[in-house]
């Protein structure tokens, strides 16, 4: 029988076919070819609920360990744990680089002063300028349009509110919450595995949070992922030009113009200079 990996539990899997799970286990020889099963995954299990292949997969996500992802939902605090530029255009580097559809979803807005709303417009605003989907955590009909035929993961900093609004969306979930510590500026796990929840016609993974994450491939790749830097590229000096050091450079012009977000830069400056 073909299923879907929709739960992982240390060496457990829950495979869904036709509506139906089943509570598998590994085959030693997926072991042997060092071939391990992720929730998203298509897979044939025989009559003993073993799991004997795994098909092809479109993308593969190690953190999380999730595959064959429609969308990234990329759950981002604005405050406690405070806004992480870094980390948000490391993700939409990440994700861009697995050919996965990231969606920006801003939390705890309602812990922000009027001064610093003021700011995250304008942050929210670029980004959506620039091509991607932005919506903050208290859009909530909106979010759910996003679901539907999609099989979606949450993915972000611990703490940052990624069950607290799955719960909001669909309130019979009853996931894990916890507090966050405010002296750490950082919050505390409460998701321990990948699992696929069906939420308003799609497939939805919430995600152990984390507090870094790291950028596995070439510095070419990582410029692709700073999706801006296409609409100037033409009119650089040297059809190579990495945006750095070269003197007639019309990405730093525009950085300089203020048309590309200047945080934008200097993240993809210390993304290739690591």
């Amino acid at each position: 029988m073909q299923g879907k990996i929709i739960k992982t539990v240390s060496n457990s899997y829950t495979v869904l076919v036709q509506k139906k799970a089943y509570l598998c286990e590994g085959r030693g020889k997926l072991k042997y070819e060092k071939r391990r099963p992720r929730v998203g995954d298509n897979v044939v299990i025989d009559e003993n609920n073993r799991i004997t292949d795994i098909l092809p997969r479109k993308n593969d996500l190690i953190r999380p360990a999730i595959a064959n992802v429609d969308q990234a939902y990329l759950i981002i605090s604005l405050k406690h744990p405070n806004l992480d530029l870094n980390l948000l255009d490391k993700l939409l580097v990440l994700v861009a680089y697995h050919k996965i559809e990231p969606i920006i979803v801003f939390t705890k807005g309602d812990l922000l002063s009027s001064l610093e709303k003021k700011e995250i417009i304008k942050i929210k605003t670029y980004y959506q300028k620039i091509g991607y989907q932005v919506y903050l955590n208290d859009e909530l009909d909106k979010i759910k349009k996003t679901f539907k035929g999609k099989i979606g993961v949450f993915t972000g900093q611990t703490g940052a509110g990624k069950s607290t609004l799955l719960n909001r969306i669909d309130p019979t979930l009853h996931l894990d919450t916890n507090e966050i510590s405010y002296s750490l500026n950082r919050g505390k796990n409460t998701t321990t595995h990948v699992e696929l929840l069906y939420l308003c016609g799609g497939w939805i993974a919430d995600s152990p949070g984390f507090s870094s994450v790291c950028l596995p491939m070439a510095k070419e790749h990582i410029k692709d992922g700073m999706i801006e830097f296409e609409n100037y590229k033409e009119k650089c000096e040297y059809r190579d030009c990495t945006h750095t050091h070269e003197q007639d450079c019309e990405v730093k012009r525009q950085v300089e113009k203020g048309t590309i977000l200047k945080s934008r830069y200097e993240n993809y400056r210390k993304f290739i200079s690591r």
